[in-house]
């Protein structure tokens, strides 16, 4: 695979840094992940390592050289962090259960796959357009979609920081099949938490990205954040990938609708319980089947 990799995390104004960010790789794949420990929670830090770590070594057992279900892979990983941070709340006798925010990513086979919990982001930009982004699940993205605030209204919105979904709530969070979408050369992915997106115009992003090369750029946008949060500035990380590779993947890789696409009732059938740990690998694929068909029937024929 070709690709060049940009990383960054630093603690803002904060006294100490909650996000952790990484990347793992073989020679025919690739993991990113940024976790957000929650600030408003003790612990968000071990949260967010703790999610870090299950990942990364997941992806190092698993990618031989590489993932044979990036979809079930995500899915699998993810919700499995969530009753992880219970147990380990449990197991060192903590007030409250850690939480975390999440997004991680897999490359492979030219194609990403993506999935998250709470209001960290991916974005997906090809020629300076973002042809993809996750869909944040927050109070303020409630709003945006029934149409009540505009999107420029989020970064002063009283709600901003009211997180819907994350690993270690008290309710577990709903898991969705990861989105996907075919890589073209010149594409960029961006993993990053809101510290980063929240205090920029996602026209700045996009002249950063457009007229700098990856490290220049992703050193101005998270230099531009630091300064427009100013006192107020929060945790800010961030890792982006530029795909270099000149052929466009098999067009027969299966295509997964992005999770903002999701009605509302296929996402309720993507809600894990306390026994996530328990369930194999064929139960959740059938899970996963499960709300494939559902999607088809919201959808149609594509």
């Amino acid at each position: 695979m070709k690709y060049s990799i940009v990383h960054d995390s630093r603690a803002g104004a904060r006294r100490y840094n909650q996000d952790r960010v990484g990347y793992w790789s073989t020679g025919e794949s690739l993991l990113m992940v940024v976790a957000d420990g929650m600030g408003g929670h003790q612990n968000g830090e071990i949260a967010a390592q703790l999610a870090l770590d299950h990942l990364a070594e997941s992806f190092k057992r698993d990618a031989k050289p590489k993932l044979v279900n990036p979809d079930l892979f995500l899915f699998r990983s993810i919700g499995r962090v969530h009753v992880m941070l219970e147990q380990q709340a449990r197991k060192l006798g903590l007030p409250e259960t850690p939480r975390t925010v999440i997004v991680a990513c897999v490359v492979q086979n030219g194609y990403a796959y993506w999935s998250h919990i709470g209001d960290s982001r991916l974005y997906l930009v090809r020629k300076g357009r973002v042809l993809a982004r996750t869909r944040d699940h927050t109070r303020v993205q409630q709003l945006i979609d029934r149409g009540r605030i505009r999107e420029e209204a989020v970064a002063t919105h009283p709600e901003r920081n009211k997180v819907l979904q994350c690993l270690g709530g008290s309710k577990p969070p709903r898991l969705a099949p990861a989105s996907s979408a075919r890589l073209v050369k010149g594409d960029i992915l961006l993993l990053c938490s809101d510290g980063l997106w929240g205090p920029l115009a996602q026209r700045q992003l996009l002249h950063a990205l457009i007229t700098k090369d990856l490290e220049p750029a992703v050193a101005e946008l998270v230099a531009l954040a630091e300064t427009r949060a100013g006192p107020e500035c929060d945790n800010v990380s961030v890792v982006a990938m530029a795909w270099g590779e000149g052929e466009l993947a098999p067009a027969d890789e299966p295509h997964t609708l992005p999770f903002h696409e999701l009605p509302t009732d296929v996402q309720d059938l993507a809600a894990i319980d306390a026994d996530f740990m328990k369930m194999t690998d064929e139960e959740i694929e059938r899970a996963i089947a499960e709300i494939r068909s559902a999607l088809r029937k919201h959808s149609g024929p594509r």
